[in-house]
């Protein structure tokens, strides 16, 4: 989305942010050599897992003709914001650009995002050019940056645009909204711990795929629609993947962690018809 006026110029790094990966000096100091791109999200958050793979193809095919990228992990739950875990899950999602850790969403605020994933892309000079909340809008965000990259050199060769990286994100594919986030503890601010009250998990869903934001470390046995898929191996906290399926439709996960392993969340992706 392009912003209402032309002069929206880009909030500074706080300086006590923490750093995985090389700290810019500063926005000024970015934006002086080219466009750059900022992209808010959590690294154990459904909808910010989905974007990465095209803003992480974004800063490779396009560093070279001056676009910078950056990532505020802006945490959602506690773990979010251990430095430890958040370089174990950037790495685990193979996240190659700076990301800082707004751990007081010091950040989050100054750029007044309104949720998981944010982006804003910044023109040569430092003023706001385009900006979005949530998922989608692949496409119009990657012409936005070619945009601004012809407009510091009109010459340069430029690749085609991306490819829709799944169905569903493909202009005008019809999807079927998926159920409403699940947070098995009662409430966001509280997980489910294996072992406490019970050793399985169970939700029933409408959904075009299930995931769970994991807390811990251990072996998670996953049950789909009374099939035993095996185990996943959980090597630190994050987002994983409890199934898949090629259209959206009702279905049952049963999940069973290892003892002491929290469940904060089960979220769902969008199916199609």
């Amino acid at each position: 989305m392009r912003p209402g006026r032309d002069n929206i110029a880009a909030p500074d790094l706080p300086p006590a942010l923490e750093w995985i990966g090389v700290e810019p000096d500063s926005m000024p100091a970015l934006t002086a050599g080219g466009p750059a791109l900022v992209h808010f999200f959590d690294f154990a958050q459904l909808n910010s897992v989905r974007t990465l793979p095209y803003v992480g193809e974004w800063a490779r095919r396009y560093r070279e003709a001056g676009l910078s990228v950056i990532g505020v992990q802006a945490p959602r739950f506690p773990f979010g914001a251990d430095r430890e875990a958040v370089a174990a899950g950037l790495a685990g999602l193979g996240v190659e650009f700076p990301v800082a850790i707004d751990a007081e969403r010091e950040l989050w605020d100054a750029y007044g995002c309104e949720g998981w994933p944010s982006l804003f892309l910044w023109t040569l000079g430092g003023a706001l050019t385009w900006f979005h909340f949530g998922e989608g809008e692949y496409l119009g965000t990657e012409m936005a940056i070619q945009e601004e990259l012809r407009e510091a050199d009109a010459l340069r060769a430029l690749p085609a645009t991306l490819a829709p990286l799944r169905p569903e994100d493909a202009p005008n594919a019809r999807v079927i909204a998926p159920s409403t986030e699940l947070f098995p503890g009662g409430g966001w601010d509280r997980p489910w711990v294996a072992g406490e009250e019970a050793d399985e998990l169970v939700v029933e869903y409408e959904a075009g795929g299930a995931w769970a934001t994991i807390e811990g470390r251990g072996t998670l046995g996953v049950t789909v629609d009374g099939e035993d898929r095996g185990t996943v191996e959980v090597p630190g906290s994050g987002l994983y993947e409890l199934g898949t399926h090629d259209r959206h439709g009702k279905h049952t996960v049963a999940l069973h962690p290892e003892a002491g392993m929290s469940v904060w969340s089960v979220s769902f992706d969008p199916g199609l018809p």
